[in-house]
C-alpha cells in the first residue's frame, strides 16, 4: 500500500500539471484567432523561429507541446529542419517562464485566487472573462501544487544519504532529472519538485543544478515519442531537440563551478536561484548554438538522411498529436490540408484540359482516377479531424474559421466531381463522330480558362486570406462564367437551328458548359468563406483596439 506521504506528493504533482494544462487552454482560448495566425507564420530565419517558439510556448505553457507541434509541422512538410531548430530553441526559453512564476512566494494567495477565478469562470459576462477565470484558477493550482509537494517532501529529511550522493556526483543528478522528467513528461513539474525540495533544505544548490540540467534532457522524450512512426524529417527535428539539449548540458557540466557562481549572484532565495539557473541555461545555450543553426541542421541531415519524397495524394497534414498539443495548431493543419487538396483538384483540372486537347491515354485516366479518389479521402479526413478538434474546445472565432475550412473542403470535393463529369464527357466527345466545331471549341476553352482562373483565385484568397482575390472571384470571375454559360448556350442552340451541329453534340456541349458554370459557383463559395475569415479577423482586431482606446473609435 502506498504511504499517505507518497500519495500527497503524487497529488501535488497532479495539481501542478493540471494547473499548467488549465492555464494553457485558457491562454489559447483568449489568444483565439491571433494564436492561429502566429502558428501559421512561416519562420524564414532561425532567429525569427526563436521568437515564435518563445511566444507560442508562453501561450501554451508547455515546451513539450511546442516541440510536438514543430515535429508535426516538419513531418507534414510545412517547415524545414533549420526553421524547426529555431522554434525548438525558443520553446526551451519559453518554458522557463513557468519556473519563474512558481518562484514567486505568493502561495498564501492561492485560495483567494481560486475563489476569484471560479467567480469569473461561473459568472463572467463574456467568454473572455470565463477564460480568464479558468486561467487564474490554473495559475493558483500551480502554487497549491508546489505547497503540497513541499509538505510531502519533508519525509525525505531522514534520507540525507541520497542527497549527499547527488551532491558528490553531478552525473547522478543529471540522470535523476532526466529519468523523472521522462516519466512525468513535464520539465516544469520536475523543476517545481526540485524547487520544493530545495526550499525544504533537502537539496543544496550544488545538488540541484545537475538535476535542472537533467530536466532539460528528459523533456526531449516528448518530441522523440512524437516522431515515432513519422517521416525522416520529423525524426530529424526530434534528434535536433535531443542533441541541442544534450550538447548544452555537456557544456554546462564542464563549467559547473562558473555556472553555480553566476546563479548565486542572481538572487538570495534558492527557489529563485533555481528558476534563474533554468533560464540561464536555455538562454545561453540558444545564444551559443543559434549562429550555427545551419551547420547543426546539416549535421542532423547527414546523421538521418531523408528519403526522396513521394507524390502526396493522401492527407498529410492532419497529425493526431496536434489535437492534444494545441487544437489551434490543428486548425491551421486543416487549412494546410485543404490547400493540399486544392492543389490536387487543380492538377485534375489540368488533366481534364489535356483530355480535351489530345487523345486521352490510359495513363491519363489512371492519374485522374487516383487524384479523384485522393480528393474524396481528404475531404472525409478533414471532416473527421475537424470533429475531433471541436471536441477539444476552441474559442468562438477559431471554431468559426474551422467551420469555414470544412465547408470549403466540401466545395472543393464538388469541384472534383464536376471535373470527373467533364472527363467522362470527353470520352463521349472522343468516340464516334462528335467532334465540336471550331467556334464551339473556342467557346469551350474561353470558359474553361475562366473556370480555372476562378478556382485558382479562390484558393489563393484562402491561402493568403486575401479579400482582394476573393472579391475578384465573386464580383468578376463567377459572374463572367454565368454570362458565358448563358451566351454560349444561346450560340449553340442557334448553331443547332441552322443545322451546323447534330442534336447529340448539342446536349454534350451544354453539359460541359453547365459543369464549368458549377465550378464557378463552388469557387464563389470558397471565396465567400475567405471573406468570412477576413471579416472575423478584422472584427477581432477592431474589438481589441476599441477596448484599448474606446475614446478613439466612433460608430
Amino acid at each position: 500500500m502506498l504511504s499517505p506521504t507518497l500519495l500527497q506528493l503524487a497529488g501535488g504533482i497532479g495539481l501542478f500539471l493540471y494547473g499548467i494544462k488549465l492555464m494553457s487552454e485558457s491562454l489559447q482560448s483568449i489568444a483565439g484567432d491571433r494564436m492561429r495566425h502566429l502558428i501559421g507564420t512561416l519562420t524564414r530565419t532561425p532567429l525569427r523561429g526563436v521568437f515564435i517558439g518563445l511566444i507560442v510556448t508562453m501561450l501554451i505553457q508547455s515546451s513539450s507541446g511546442t516541440t510536438v507541434m514543430t515535429v508535426s509541422f516538419v513531418n507534414a512538410g510545412l517547415m524545414t529542419l533549420k526553421q524547426a531548430i529555431g522554434i525548438i530553441m525558443g520553446a526551451n526559453i519559453g518554458t522557463t517562464v513557468t519556473a519563474q512564476l512558481v518562484a514567486f512566494k505568493i502561495k498564501d494567495f492561492a485560495l483567494p485566487m481560486v475563489a476569484l477565478g471560479v467567480l469569473l469562470a461561473l459568472f463572467g459576462r463574456s467568454k473572455t472573462q470565463q477564460y480568464w477565470g479558468n486561467g487564474i484558477v490554473g495559475f493558483a493550482l500551480l502554487f497549491m501544487g508546489m505547497q503540497t509537494m513541499e509538505s510531502a517532501t519533508k519525509f525525505m529529511a531522514n534520507r540525507q544519504d541520497i542527497f549527499l550522493l547527488l551532491h558528490s556526483n553531478p552525473l547522478l543528478g543529471v540522470l535523476a532529472g532526466t529519468v523523472v522528467t521522462m516519466i512525468v513528461q513535464s520539465s516544469s513539474a520536475t523543476i517545481g519538485l526540485t524547487m520544493a525540495m530545495a526550499s525544504q533544505g533537502l537539496l543544496s544548490l550544488d545538488a540541484a543544478l545537475p538535476i535542472i540540467l537533467g530536466d532539460n534532457i528528459g523533456t526531449t522524450i516528448t518530441a522523440v515519442l512524437a516522431s515515432i512512426g513519422a517521416s525522416r524529417p520529423a525524426k530529424q527535428a526530434a534528434t535536433a531537440h535531443v542533441l541541442f539539449n544534450v550538447f548544452g548540458v555537456l557544456i554546462f557540466l564542464s563549467i559547473l563551478p562558473i555556472y553555480k557562481g553566476v546563479v548565486l549572484h542572481t538572487a538570495n532565495d534558492i527557489s529563485r536561484q533555481l528558476a534563474n539557473a533554468h533560464s540561464i541555461f536555455n538562454i545561453t545555450n540558444t545564444i551559443i548554438f543559434l549562429p550555427f543553426a545551419s551547420l547543426f541542421a546539416r549535421l542532423i541531415e547527414k546523421m538521418i538522411p531523408a528519403k526522396t519524397p513521394s507524390e502526396k495524394t493522401k492527407a498529410v497534414y492532419l497529425d493526431q498529436k496536434l489535437l492534444e498539443a494545441s487544437p489551434t495548431a490543428a486548425v491551421e493543419a486543416v487549412k494546410d490540408e485543404l490547400l493540399h487538396m486544392g492543389n490536387i483538384v487543380q492538377e485534375m483540372a489540368a488533366l481534364v484540359r489535356e483530355s480535351y486537347s489530345d487523345i486521352k491515354t490510359e495513363h491519363l485516366t489512371k492519374r485522374f482516377a487516383e487524384s479523384e479518389l485522393a480528393v474524396n479521402e481528404i475531404n472525409r479526413a478533414i471532416s473527421l479531424y475537424a470533429s475531433e478538434i471541436w471536441q477539444h474546445g476552441l474559442s468562438d472565432e477559431v471554431s468559426t474559421v474551422l467551420g469555414c475550412y470544412v465547408n470549403a473542403s466540401g466545395d472543393l470535393e464538388r469541384v472534383g466531381d464536376h471535373l470527373e463529369n467533364l472527363i467522362e464527357l470527353s470520352d463521349e466527345e472522343d468516340e464516334g463522330k462528335l467532334q465540336f466545331s471550331d467556334e464551339a471549341m473556342e467557346e469551350l476553352w474561353t470558359m474553361y480558362d475562366t473556370a480555372e482562373q476562378a478556382l485558382s483565385c479562390a484558393l489563393g484568397s484562402l491561402k493568403d486570406e486575401d479579400s482582394v482575390q476573393a472579391n475578384r472571384v465573386i464580383s468578376e470571375l463567377e459572374r463572367s462564367l454565368d454570362a458565358q454559360e448563358k451566351q454560349y448556350r444561346k450560340n449553340h442552340i442557334e448553331r443547332l437551328n441552322r443545322g451546323e451541329c447534330n442534336p447529340e453534340k448539342g446536349v454534350l456541349f451544354i453539359d460541359i458548359l453547365s459543369n464549368l458554370e458549377r465550378i464557378g459557383d463552388h469557387s464563389h463559395n470558397i471565396a465567400c468563406f475567405t471573406l468570412d475569415i477576413v471579416g472575423l479577423t478584422q472584427k477581432t482586431r477592431a474589438q481589441k483596439n476599441f477596448k484599448s482606446n474606446p475614446g478613439g473609435c466612433h460608430p
